[in-house]
């Protein structure tokens, strides 16, 4: 798989682009080193949920995950719920902090594993399935919280996670990007990553191969439930509380990263690295249009038409095309011509 290709190309131009726009009509703050913090931290949540999606998406059967969002604060919301019961968060807050996580974490394991199974042994469809335990995830939500914010507050590790600085670099930036060299490596390098990517491709030889096609739709989703509550843990560090209705539009904006990223609808193929890119892309925008003193409805249609457009672009290889024109213009140049 060549390093290079034109997501990748695209992507980097977009964010050359941004940087050089935002710093004109900013007079330079935009890239002040306060504002590039401001937004490498707002980066991590919505980027992992958009990993997310690419791990649905490349592992077939019209594969989607709509369910992130919700099962995000679903985790967070069960979490602050059972460490409030039993810890203090300003006595306690290593131990409330562990508890926290360790509860988001297996909350997330726990709902990626129900949508796996669903999936996989009831043979429903993706995008019905986790359709299905959006609203499953959300209604316990409310149950848990009675439709309220829960109060986290700060404990020093959890703070940390979502407000802390490491060589200036945001502590939630730099766990999503270590979150996303592992996934990328697994699916590069490891046998799992060739049995999820050949069967979003084709599932049909995966199936003859004697690739364990089940296992890897669950171990996929499973995954994919975890990195959602790593995002809602990250949600509740940032904002000291958590509730059920946060982050309504993040579900549109994980699969405009993921289509942004080059990653197929239908299966078979994604980039870690271009979906990291494409999540900081957005970031990048979003800060632009705030220094211009646009409101967020326009950020929303930005991101719509993007969303539109590159859907557009992915059913037209631009590569392929010239590619397509290259060999057809050198076989014109071979082939002999008739003299009269």
């Amino acid at each position: 798989m060549r390093f290079f290709d034109g997501h990748l190309t695209v992507l980097i131009g977009l964010i050359i682009t941004l940087m050089t726009a935002g710093a004109i009509v900013s007079d330079g703050n935009y890239l002040s080193l306060f504002n590039l913090q401001s937004m490498a931290g707002q980066v991590p949540e919505i980027g992992l949920l958009a990993i997310g999606v690419l791990l649905a998406m490349c592992v077939g059967n019209g594969g989607i995950e709509l369910s992130g969002i919700a099962l995000a604060n679903l985790s967070g919301v069960v979490a602050a719920t059972i460490a409030v019961s039993f810890f203090s968060a300003s006595q306690d807050p290593e131990i409330f902090s562990l508890i926290f996580i360790v509860v988001a974490l297996a909350t997330g394991f726990l709902g990626g594993l129900l949508n796996g199974l669903l999936i996989a042994y009831l043979k429903i469809t993706a995008i019905l399935c986790t359709l299905g335990t959006q609203m499953l995830f959300i209604g316990l939500a409310v149950a848990i919280s009675d439709g309220r914010s829960v109060r986290v507050g700060a404990p020093g590790p959890l703070y940390e996670i979502g407000n802390g600085l490491l060589f200036e670099i945001p502590i939630s930036f730099l766990l999503f990007i270590g979150v996303a060299c592992i996934i990328g490596f697994v699916l590069r390098y490891t046998p799992f990553g060739m049995w999820l990517m050949l069967n979003g491709s084709n599932p049909k030889a995966a199936e003859y191969a004697g690739f364990p096609k089940n296992k890897v739709i669950i171990s996929t989703y499973t995954v994919s439930g975890i990195l959602s509550s790593l995002a809602g843990i990250i949600i509740a560090a940032r904002t000291i509380n958590v509730k059920w209705d946060y982050g309504t539009s993040y579900l549109l904006v994980a699969i405009l990263i993921a289509v942004m990223a080059g990653v197929k609808p239908e299966g078979g193929y994604g980039r870690v690295i271009c979906v990291v890119l494409s999540a900081i892309t957005l970031q990048m925008m979003s800060s632009m249009l705030n220094f211009m003193g646009l409101s967020n409805f326009i950020r929303d249609f930005a991101w719509g038409a993007l969303l539109l457009g590159f859907l557009g672009i992915g059913r037209f290889r631009l590569l392929d095309l010239i590619n397509l024109q290259k060999h057809a213009i050198s076989a014109s140049v071979r082939s002999p011509h008739a003299q009269k």
